[in-house]
């Protein structure tokens, strides 16, 4: 099976990030040196994605002049807000992704493989006859940065779950999914959340995880991002205190 196409949703107004978004696209702020974006990019290219597309809204133009360098990128401009299901959904319409599975990634997530390579781990755990989606999960305790209650609740001997209204936890969704095409069928034709199709595949038991096992960065505030560049740095000199 391939898994050669992501897509990067990178529309967002970044409203939390502000004063930092009010002249930048939040996911070309600056991290470890390089705008985000270009870590995601790296990350995809390493594991053999092939090619990309970016959907692009606020501050578009400088998404698109960012991304021009980069060869088999095609940035597709929202007249107006989709979420990040309608996104997807508007490209399935236009012909843009394949009839295989395919990554979507925030354009805002910032992850560092641990022992063994994410995206690889996600594709091992993909299994098209049982599967409809494949979410890359965090450890709430490892986070950096605040991650409130937590999304997912993953017994060791229970089914992949919502967290309850009164749950603490101990899992967050990381900004990485595999997809395929078949979660997207009866979509809302309205803008809606990835969060439906979860939930849809969630009781249909199509719904499976894999937990990070490297660092991965919770990017909300200026706060978070400069936490972030702290754990970096601190990283680089081996500073762990």
């Amino acid at each position: 099976m391939s898994f050669d196409t992501a897509v990067i949703l990178s529309a967002g107004l970044g409203t939390r990030m502000r004063p930092l978004t009010d002249t930048t696209p939040k996911p070309l702020l600056p991290l470890g040196g390089r705008p985000i974006l270009a870590h995601t990019l790296e990350r995809l290219h390493e594991a053999g994605v092939k090619r990309i597309i970016v959907n692009a809204h606020y501050l578009a133009d400088q998404i698109e002049a960012f991304l021009r360098p980069y060869p088999n990128v095609t940035v597709t401009r929202e007249g107006e807000l989709q979420d990040t299901g309608g996104a997807v959904t508007a490209m399935l319409a236009k012909n843009l992704l394949p009839d295989s599975p395919f990554y979507v990634v925030n354009g805002d997530t910032y992850w560092v493989d641990g022992p063994n390579p994410t995206l690889p781990r996600m594709e091992r755990a993909f299994d098209a006859a049982r599967t409809d989606v494949v979410l890359l999960l965090a450890r709430a305790a490892g986070a950096v940065a605040e991650t409130g209650l937590g999304g997912f609740i993953w017994p060791r001997d229970g089914a992949l779950r919502r967290r309850g209204e009164r749950d603490v936890a101990p899992y967050l969704y990381s900004g990485v999914q595999l997809v395929s095409p078949a979660l997207f069928a009866a979509a809302p034709a309205e803008p809606f959340s990835m969060n439906v199709l979860w939930d849809r595949a969630l009781a249909a038991g199509r719904c499976d995880a894999v937990v990070h096992d490297g660092i991965w960065f919770h990017l909300s505030t200026p706060e978070d991002l400069a936490q972030a560049q702290g754990a970096l740095d601190a990283r680089e000199v081996g500073n762990t205190t």
